[in-house]
């Protein structure tokens, strides 16, 4: 009985409420620790993008070859999507020239189309399945799809919809926690309702990062993105410390 419990024990995190504090503090550090590479030491979106991508890479690699969850290797892949999300996102934006709203498009279709994907080969998208290799494979291939949209989406309201960061933020947290009334009030699918809420805290975090350490005349507080960064740090390693991580398990 013990052998087969194991062996339907998920790679990934229960999803609580911790969950989801973790992971919109792990978006926001991705927005200012991308920043910090790419704008403050300059080495420009290409070349972060492809030393985060690097960094992401072999996080996933240790991640998959852990037998068990293990909540910093778990949270340090997370935060590894999320920095090259951003460098990636703010490459195909500004850099190819797409384009926010092209960007935005290219993702959304990327995304949809992992998650068809996955379903299609393994018959489920649900996180309590992350298991297997193949099952990881798709889970972190997705989450990077989903980190570089919210990305793109971002910077799409506060930019290019003119809302700025504060209205972005509120714009965004509306929505989690329209998804969070559904959750609870509703029998919406709560496997789409969780990729709903895990891209949508994406460009929260990015919004709320960009506040964090844009210049004032672009309405932002222009705090230290070394600061900020190392800020968000301390507090997730603390979430972690003191707050439950244990895996998520399928319920048969």
């Amino acid at each position: 009985m013990t052998m087969h419990t194991e062996k339907f024990v998920a790679k990934v995190p229960e999803v609580t409420l911790a969950f989801w504090i973790i992971k919109i503090l792990a978006t926001t550090l991705g927005e200012t620790g991308g920043d910090a590479l790419s704008m403050s030491m300059g080495a420009g979106y290409l070349v972060s993008t492809l030393v985060f991508s690097l960094i992401f890479f072999l996080c996933v690699i240790i991640q998959m070859k852990v037998t068990r969850f293990h909540p910093f290797v778990y949270w340090i892949t997370i935060i590894a999507t999320t920095t090259v999300g951003t460098t990636l996102a703010d490459f195909a934006d500004r850099s190819l020239g797409i384009g926010y709203a092209g960007g935005v498009s290219l993702l959304s279709v990327l995304l949809i189309g992992s998650l068809i994907s996955w379903y299609r080969i393994l018959g489920t998208i649900s996180v309590d399945s992350v298991s297997s290799p193949k099952a990881e494979a798709f889970y972190w291939v997705t989450i990077m799809f989903s980190q570089t949209l919210g990305t793109a989406l971002g910077d799409w309201t506060a930019d290019s919809m003119g809302l700025g960061y504060m209205w972005s933020a509120l714009l965004f947290g509306s929505l989690l926690l329209a998804l969070g009334g559904l959750y609870f009030y509703s029998k919406v699918n709560r496997t789409l309702l969780f990729w709903g809420a895990f891209v949508l805290t994406r460009p929260l975090g990015a919004v709320v990062g960009d506040f964090l350490d844009k210049p004032l005349s672009q309405g932002g507080l222009a705090l230290s993105r070394y600061t900020a960064t190392a800020v968000l740090l301390i507090c997730i390693v603390l979430c972690i410390v003191f707050t439950p991580q244990r895996a998520a398990q399928k319920n048969h």
